[in-house]
């Protein structure tokens, strides 16, 4: 292997005398001019850094040929799940390496798909994504949500399916926002913000959310403001529509806590009040469907794992719920209303199950799966005798499913054609004791015939939080990663949500260090059972991931030999001050609450580095267009990184340009920092 220098001439960042203080504590924050993306000085330092960057990547032997692998089984067909609206079936393709994918629908008894939007031709460089879709009951309208160069800002168009022609309806200042159209197919509801002040669209701080009705043709600010809450700055807004067309449902939410709120409006009556139905956030609530007044929710209610209940509009007072589907060992995932049934897509053990049930909760059928993966689909209206799903595993391609209710029999929809054999890679699970010997299920995916003669290169990726669960997925990234001789290692940490709420709280707030400790536990138990070593062993995350690898590299610098922290939360103190951040504090907690601040300050990632240690081969990744997760974290990071390192490691941040927090991005920006990430790794550690 050619050598790469690693003497490093870090490119200097000029610090600043900054202390605030917490609670009596005073903290430096020397980098505290990073955050300010626009400044000529901010942009100098990216040019900088990613000139150093760059400058290592390009000069690594395998880069060239990691990239062309990556761009050779990438190019293959992949199929979305087609949903049915009116007499049409609508799905995404991508025909191989297409920047976007593109919509097509088909109309029975047409044999010939028409391509209804091709995102790509929006700009040059993929940078314009179809981020979001809503079809009108009747499929003759589609509602689209653009966003420019990853933002999480969308701009929504309305498109005549028939004619292919947008109309002129734009709407602005929409973000995490669906749109549900109204049973007369003439509008639809949808939430926005206030425009924000120039030159902070991606940092001001998202409040006052608004849900507002448009109707086709309009512009924008004659739309009819339907509700809104000066009273509370954190409440944002759900609307869905019963298929009856009878009540509009406002779900309510304040954070990312898994609490929510539910009002209704009768639409059959006119200026009808908006009623409060669930009016305290003591569970979350999940609308099904319904059946005359009769609303069918899943909820957490005295119920971790999840379970169904129903609610009589005419009778709503909690003693008159009625419990149809009770909680079990298994965690409810998604609910869908298909055949006048319940079909329930649950996890055992971070594996897919679907079983499906009558209306009164009888358990009917359960469905066979290939084997341990994730489901996704069964999408469609409460009449349907037929919808669509995918299977997908470490080793399976996503293959799409048609299933009839009628016979009971799932057919092949949808086979991807991908140029490997699954055959010769292998995919376990099994578990591991964390630190206070909780036991945590890990996946291991690798080359048939590997010798656990503790050489393997290895990637540890995890996530723990939020109530995300990381079940079992095809990549074409960790097949190239795995064709190296690599190892990819998935565990299930506390934080997520395999095994329900108590799962999910047991890692977040004041019990976030298990996370840590279930990482840190994995790597060990995979040292000791001689898969790997220290010197060979990677670890990676995004976004609450990215903290999960910052908090582990700066706990345990000696146990890694690489770390891929990407679009990381690494600054816990002030990360609630940056745009949907404050939305995160009943994950993290708080800085401004004295108590929570201990608990922060004692992990953040930023503020736990220290000067003279010899950290891990490190790559930083973020976008100058993160919206979610502001880059200056990441820009902080690697400042503080690169001044306390001590060691010939190199410790460099990737700063892509065009893009956020990661949705929407392009494949040709995705494989290039794919083969960078791989490039990286094959260098530090050293693979042939």
């Amino acid at each position: 292997m050619t050598e790469v220098s690693p003497v490093f001439d870090y490119p200097p960042t000029r610090q600043v005398d900054r202390v605030d203080d917490y609670h009596g504590t005073p903290v430096s924050d020397p980098y505290r001019w990073l955050e300010d993306l626009e400044s000529p000085q901010t942009q100098d330092w990216v040019e900088a850094q990613n000139q150093i960057a760059f400058e290592f990547l390009e000069k690594i032997p395998t880069r060239d040929s990691l990239k062309a692998r990556l761009e050779e089984l990438w190019n293959y067909e992949k199929y979305g799940i087609p949903s049915k609206q009116g007499d049409r079936l609508f799905y995404f393709k991508n025909s191989g390496l297409q920047n976007q994918s593109v919509l097509y629908c088909l109309k029975a008894p047409d044999p010939d798909p028409q391509i209804l939007l091709d995102p790509n031709t929006l700009s040059e460089d993929g940078t314009i994504a179809l981020s979001r879709i809503s079809i009108s009951d009747n499929g003759e309208y589609l509602a689209y949500g653009l966003s420019q160069s990853g933002s999480d800002w969308q701009e929504w168009k309305v498109r005549q399916i028939d004619t292919q022609e947008d109309l002129s309806d734009r709407l602005k200042w929409i973000k995490f926002s669906s749109v549900t159209w109204s049973k007369d197919n003439q509008g639809f509801y949808y939430n926005r913000y206030a425009e924000p002040k120039e030159g902070q669209e991606y940092q001001e701080q998202n409040y006052y959310e608004k849900l507002y009705y448009h109707r086709l043709g309009d512009p924008q600010p004659e739309d009819r403001l339907i509700y809104e809450r000066p009273d509370q700055k954190e409440w944002g807004f759900s609307p869905q529509i019963t298929e009856d067309g009878k009540y509009l449902l406002i779900g309510v939410w304040r954070s990312t806590e898994l609490k929510n709120l539910v009002f209704y409006q009768d639409l059959t009556q006119d200026d009808s009040p908006i009623i409060e139905l669930i009016s305290e956030f003591e569970a979350s609530y999940q609308f099904i469907g319904s059946q005359d007044s009769t609303l069918w929710f899943k909820t957490n209610l005295h119920a971790p794992k999840w379970r169904v209940i129903a609610i009589d509009l005419n009778h709503p007072q909690p003693e008159n719920w009625r419990e149809i589907i009770p909680e079990s060992n298994d965690v409810i995932g998604q609910v869908s209303l298909l055949n006048h049934q319940f079909v329930v897509r649950s996890m055992e053990d971070a594996h897919s199950q679907v079983k499906i049930y009558s209306l009164e909760g009888e358990h009917l059928k359960t469905l066979e799966l290939p084997g341990l993966g994730s489901v996704s689909g069964f999408n469609g209206k409460p009449e349907d005798t037929e919808t669509f799903y995918s299977f997908t595993s470490y080793t399976t391609p996503t293959t799409i499913y048609h299933y009839d209710f009628l016979t009971g029999e799932s057919t092949l929809y949808r086979k991807p054609e991908v140029s490997f054999n699954p055959d010769e890679y292998e995919s376990k699970q099994v578990f591991y004791p964390s630190k206070d010997g909780t036991k945590i299920p890990l996946f291991i995916t690798h080359k048939k015939g590997i010798k656990l003669d503790g050489s393997n290169p290895t990637l540890l990726y995890g996530y723990g939080g939020f109530s995300i669960s990381l079940t079992p997925g095809f990549s074409v990234s960790n097949l190239v990663w795995m064709e190296q001789g690599g190892i990819y290692a998935v565990p299930n940490l506390r934080g997520g949500g395999e095994y329900g709420e108590d799962w999910h709280q047991a890692g977040m707030k004041e019990n976030k260090q298990n996370v840590f400790d279930d990482f840190i536990a994995a790597a060990e138990w995979l040292i000791e059972q001689k898969y790997t070593c220290s010197q060979k062993l990677a670890i990676a995350g995004g976004s609450n991931g990215g903290l999960l690898v910052g908090a582990c590299l700066t706990q345990r610098p000696d146990l890694f030999g690489a770390a891929l922290p990407a679009v990381g939360v690494m600054d816990m103190l002030r990360f609630h001050k940056f745009t949907i951040g404050w939305a995160w504090c009943d994950e993290y907690g708080c800085a401004d609450n004295p108590e929570d601040f201990e608990n922060l300050y004692g992990y953040s990632p930023l503020h736990n580095l220290k000067p003279g240690t010899a950290y891990p081969a490190t790559l930083v990744t973020t976008s100058d267009r993160d919206d979610r997760v502001v880059p200056s974290h990441s820009f902080k990071f690697a400042a503080t990184l690169q001044a306390a390192h001590q060691g010939p490691s190199p410790v460099l941040i990737r700063i892509e340009t065009k893009a956020g927090h990661g949705a929407g991005k392009p494949t040709s920006k995705q494989i290039q920092e794919i083969a960078d990430k791989w490039a990286f790794l094959s260098q530090v550690l050293d693979i042939a």
